[in-house]
């Protein structure tokens, strides 16, 4: 009897093994599922984390633009007085060491700002856009052209800092008649 009790146990430490074995493999699996999922959840967690600090980089920059464009905003006028000074200059005093001298710390302060991202926009002869010149005045000229300007425009780092005040063409019947001549002549060789 004591042999068939130990081959019974055998048996049974068989289908025990066999079951421990079954159960070890689902547990494996289990366990590779969740290593996947924390695996995932760190990736997840990771790009999430990159993704913040460049925004929170980008958004530092934003403001430190922001707190630049409030300082050059209030420079702005002393450039403007500095301009309507020198129109003020008569072509003969033009020569004077002083007027000289007042131009090139007019240069020196456009190059110090220019190197921090300020450009002045260039607009005499272009189309008028509304969302970037301000109109003050309409004269006959070529419709929707920019003829003068009264107040200078800049941007800063390519966003619009101060919209420059300009004087635009209304069109007139000498224009409105060029414009129809040129349309006929660009039609005519169009069909040759």
């Amino acid at each position: 009897m004591a042999e068939e009790d130990k081959v019974v146990s055998e048996s049974e430490a068989s289908e025990l093994a066999e079951d421990d074995v079954e159960s070890l493999k689902e547990a494996l699996v289990q366990e590779k599922e969740k290593a996947e999922r924390y695996l995932d959840n760190w990736q997840r967690a990771e790009a999430d984390f990159r993704n913040y600090k460049a925004r929170e980089e980008k958004e530092k920059k934003d403001l430190i633009d922001w707190a630049n464009s409030t300082l050059v905003c209030d420079i702005l006028p002393v450039l403007d007085a500095f301009d309507r000074a020198f129109e003020g200059v008569a072509p003969t005093d033009k020569g004077l060491s002083w007027v000289i001298g007042f131009r090139q710390i007019q240069k020196m302060l456009l190059d110090v700002l220019s190197k921090h991202g300020l450009d002045e926009m260039k607009c005499v002869g272009e189309t008028f856009d509304p969302n970037f010149h301000e109109a003050v005045v309409q004269q006959e000229g070529a419709e929707d052209v920019i003829l003068d300007e009264f107040r200078k425009g800049y941007k800063l780092k390519d966003k619009l800092l101060r919209a420059p005040q300009v004087v635009v063409g209304k069109g007139s019947e000498s224009a409105a008649a060029e414009a129809a001549k040129q349309a006929e002549e660009d039609l005519t060789r169009e069909e040759e």
